[in-house]
């Protein structure tokens, strides 16, 4: 398989299983488990099922001084990101906020074209102009609705984090395995939560009390950290940033999917043409990395390479 082809399977997975991030957080929010509290649960039992994965797959887990640095700084950017984007459910609905942080393709964007003069292509530009059309069709609501100041804000910077944290991953060049990054990380990410949840009167961190609780927060563990976070650092190895931040248009289109499946939310027109431009960004970027074609002149027209 070549290596266009399983970052894009890989960014896919990634982009679908972070945008179940709503469904375990506001089951939580509505027990009266605070976001700090969600994300060190999260973290903490990502941290315990990455840990167990290295251990049954014989990794070791020694490090060197600049791999413990660059994890740090992952895991700080990681765990801001992530109590940013949850304390935004506080502020404005959760399919609203992760809508809006698909920003972070475009800062991607942005960051590789100034500070590493990565070339942004036309299939490039083309892929971020269809998602952002396509995801401005799945908000539903009235055009009228002024969103949460505060609560926008708050999405920006998670955007902003989440954006260095995709570039930090593509241009340290670590050498480790994607489940070793990604355990390293997720330990700073615990810190970041724990140290912030001190300072933070409203944030202290709680006990969960009933199966369920555990329940929701094992599948935050698994499904948009750990499954997530390995299928995404090897995408960004196998495909690069951008092309992996623009695949994560599947993310608001995974949370209008579990809208209408698990919560009865109807099916309109808008929300099948915003699902339609989305997947054709997707498709587009992925067809710009994995298809060539290339001009031979003794046939006089373009093939398929």
């Amino acid at each position: 398989m070549k290596a266009s082809v399983k970052g894009s399977i890989c960014g896919i997975i990634a982009a679908v299983s972070y945008g179940t991030n709503p469904l375990g957080a506001l089951f939580l929010y509505e027990q009266g488990i605070n976001a700090n509290s969600v994300l060190f649960y999260r973290f903490t039992l990502a941290v315990a099922i990455l840990g167990i994965i290295m251990l049954a797959t014989g990794k070791p887990f020694r490090i060197n001084r600049r791999q413990a640095a660059v994890t740090m700084i992952l895991g700080i950017l990681f765990g801001i990101s992530s109590m940013s984007l949850f304390t935004s459910f506080y502020h404005m609905d959760a399919g609203i906020a992760c809508t809006l942080l698909f920003v972070y393709p475009i800062m991607v964007a942005v960051i590789m074209a100034l500070f590493f003069h990565e070339k942004i292509t036309a299939a490039t530009v083309l892929s971020i102009v269809l998602a952002l059309s396509g995801i401005g069709l799945l908000y539903k609501g009235p055009g009228n609705v002024s969103l949460s100041g505060a609560g926008v804000a708050l999405v920006m910077l998670s955007a902003l984090s989440y954006a260095l944290y995709i570039v930090l991953v593509n241009r340290s060049s670590l050498g480790m395995p994607a489940v070793k990054l990604s355990f390293y990380v997720m330990i700073f990410c615990v810190l970041t939560i724990t140290a912030c949840s001190l300072f933070d009167d409203k944030g202290k961190l709680q006990m969960l009390t009933t199966p369920s609780m555990w329940g929701f927060a094992l599948m935050l563990a698994c499904v948009p950290t750990v499954i997530s976070l390995i299928m995404m650092t090897l995408s960004v190895k196998y495909i690069g940033s951008t092309p992996t931040a623009i695949m994560g248009a599947l993310e608001p289109l995974t949370a209008v999917i579990i809208g209408i499946t698990v919560f009865g939310e109807t099916f309109t027109a808008q929300l099948a043409t915003g699902i339609v431009l989305i997947l054709a960004a997707v498709i587009t970027i992925i067809s710009a990395r994995s298809i060539h074609w290339r001009w031979h002149p003794h046939l006089r027209h373009w093939k398929f390479k």
